[in-house]
């Protein structure tokens, strides 16, 4: 059920409701399984369920993804920092991992990483008391040319993608100038960490941008 909870949490940050099709596709399993358990987190209070549309959380079932979340993500720093896992790795094994974390374990794993704020994906790690930090990001794909900023956070868990992603420098923290894109969706030429490169729209729409104040002025 953890999971679950968890993975419509991560996905109605981009939908207002999250397709059953996606749930499956994200917690590998089918899509009668994910609709049982949708069935029984509705009884409790935790989802609502739109016909044709999906999935949301409700406010309590918000409440109760929040310590999940962070423990998933204080794990993820974990396997990373402790334990020299690459980022590419570390979604699956926090998957397995968090179920069996407790508050006791949670704390040593924070303290052990020196209480961080971000997963090594740059996602907002949620506070002990439940509160979940509020970003002031944008796709890079929604820049316009000449803007720049830093990576905020990468939203992907694909392995592959990660990989690749690393091989370019597009890691967060790194800064990122859109120089040009091409029209009808074509690709970016960008600005990494001062070395030019050119990467897809597919790439681009996982990469978040904390723009450079200059920029914000």
């Amino acid at each position: 059920m953890q999971r679950y909870i968890a993975e419509i949490y991560r996905l109605q940050q981009d939908l207002s409701f999250v397709p059953l099709s996606a749930l499956a596709e994200q917690v590998n399993t089918s899509l009668q399984a994910a609709s049982r358990m949708i069935r029984r987190l509705k009884g409790t209070g935790l989802v609502v369920h739109e016909p044709y549309q999906g999935v949301r959380l409700t406010t309590e079932g918000e409440r109760v993804a929040l310590p999940v979340i962070r423990r998933h993500r204080l794990t993820e720093v974990f396997l990373v920092k402790v334990m020299h896992f690459g980022w590419e790795e570390v979604h699956d094994l926090a998957d397995e991992l968090v179920s069996g974390i407790n508050q006791v374990l949670e704390d040593r794993i924070d303290e052990l990483t020196g209480h961080p704020t971000r997963c090594p994906h740059g996602e907002p790690i949620p506070s002990r008391d439940g509160v979940m930090p509020q970003l002031h990001d944008v796709r890079l794909v929604e820049l316009e040319s000449g803007t720049w900023g830093y990576i905020s956070r990468v939203r992907t868990h694909d392995p592959d993608k990660l990989r690749y992603l690393a091989e370019l420098g597009l890691l967060p923290g790194v800064e990122v100038r859109l120089l040009a894109r091409a029209p009808f969706n074509g690709p970016l030429r960008i600005s990494v960490a001062g070395q030019e490169q050119v990467i897809g729209q597919e790439l681009a729409t996982v990469l978040w941008i904390e723009l450079h104040r200059e920029t914000t002025a």
